[in-house]
């Protein structure tokens, strides 16, 4: 089962979507969950892993599936200097066992072309970056996703589940 995560933040709290599929071409998910996580981490220009990581291991604790493979809304390296991003410290805290995929909307400053991927029709590029999976394995699989846009439809659904009120 693969997990793609996503957040949104208020002033005081940020909220924590998560949804479970079984394939990379699944057009629909398995499971979903969500979780607001209040106060959080003040944010730190370069450090941004540590606001975000301890609310991502809780969001882990509640799901239920075996998960073989995990999505970022971000990287796992940052820039040329392949600087330790959001991924790399996911995948350091889940005991090197999960591999993480990022898949970032933005370029961040010096990110190499190779990470670069088309999707759609759209000439602006989705960014990939891996660890635990061959990069160019992980490219394939986000291309590969269900949805004809540059953004694959279950990461919009992440992306707006986590924009969602609980009731």
């Amino acid at each position: 089962m693969i997990l793609a995560i996503d957040v949104a933040y208020t002033e005081n709290a940020a909220q924590f979507a998560g949804i479970v599929f079984e394939s990379w071409t699944s057009s629909s998910i398995s499971n979903h969950y969500l979780i607001t996580i209040k106060p959080i981490a003040d944010y730190e220009s370069g450090q941004f892993y540590k606001r975000e990581l301890p609310c991502i291991l809780k969001l882990l604790d509640l799901v239920k599936e075996t998960i073989d493979m995990i999505v970022i809304d971000g990287y796992v390296y940052l820039g040329v200097e392949q600087t330790v991003g959001l991924g790399q410290h996911l995948y350091t805290a889940l005991a090197d066992k999960t591999p993480v995929i990022g898949v970032a909307k933005n370029e961040f400053r010096g990110t190499p072309k190779e990470f670069e991927i088309l999707r759609g029709q759209s000439v602006k590029p989705l960014y990939v970056s891996a660890i635990g999976i061959e990069l160019a394995k992980a490219k394939h699989n986000v291309q590969s996703m269900y949805g004809k846009y540059r953004i694959p439809e279950l990461l919009k659904q992440v992306d707006r589940l986590s924009k969602t009120t609980q009731k």
